[in-house]
């Protein structure tokens, strides 16, 4: 098999797995039934992963990926501000979840929530994927300082701590409340009030 091919069926996999895990949970989901969806045999899982728990850790940074590119595209346009940039960024996850009826909400909260004290190979994945993620939203907060549309008497980063948390917190919500309701309030109640400037 090529490098490419190689490359290809391992993204299928990665692919499959967030789809997987998004649905079902890390206990709920099973190689087979993975392997089964990408038409591949079981050996050929263990080409590319150790295990399942270092397939996991995989799928939280193939999952994390697109939400910062996602981001960085916002921040990257020098028509938007810093604020102007999260509020177009959180408008579209808050339509993705949406269109997809609630369902899901973020794989990052979901396996804390459920393997984070339990596989310390996916602690790992997770936590780096989590400081990721706060280390660009630190990143939009801090320009946005410098833009003058957020408070400074707070650093950057324990503002996106604080962001990253109350959106986990959302998420959850949202589940249960079946409406975008309660991610419309934290985005506005953050970016409007909280921090503003």
């Amino acid at each position: 098999m090529s490098r490419r091919n190689a490359n290809e069926l391992k993204g299928k996999l990665l692919d499959e797995g967030v789809a997987l895990l998004m649905g079902r949970g890390y206990h709920g989901s099973g190689l087979q039934e993975l392997v089964q969806k990408v038409g591949v045999p079981k050996g050929s899982f263990y080409n590319y992963f150790d295990s399942k728990d270092a397939f996991g850790a995989e799928v939280v940074g193939h999952y994390l990926e697109p939400f910062i590119r996602q981001l960085d595209g916002y921040l990257q346009r020098s028509d938007l501000s810093a604020k102007a940039a999260l509020r177009a960024y959180f408008d579209e996850l808050i339509a993705e979840l949406e269109r997809r009826d609630f369902q899901g909400g973020c794989l990052l909260g979901n396996l804390i929530g459920e393997i984070g004290e339990q596989s310390g190979l996916c602690q790992d994945a997770l936590r780096a994927a989590v400081h990721r993620y706060r280390d660009k939203l630190r990143e939009a907060l801090a320009r946005g300082q410098r833009e003058g549309d957020f408070r400074t008497d707070r650093d950057a980063s324990a503002m996106a701590d604080f962001l990253l948390d109350a959106w986990q917190g959302v998420l959850l919500r949202m589940k249960i409340e079946r409406s975008v309701r309660p991610l419309l309030q934290c985005r506005d109640m953050l970016l409007d009030d909280l921090f503003k400037g």
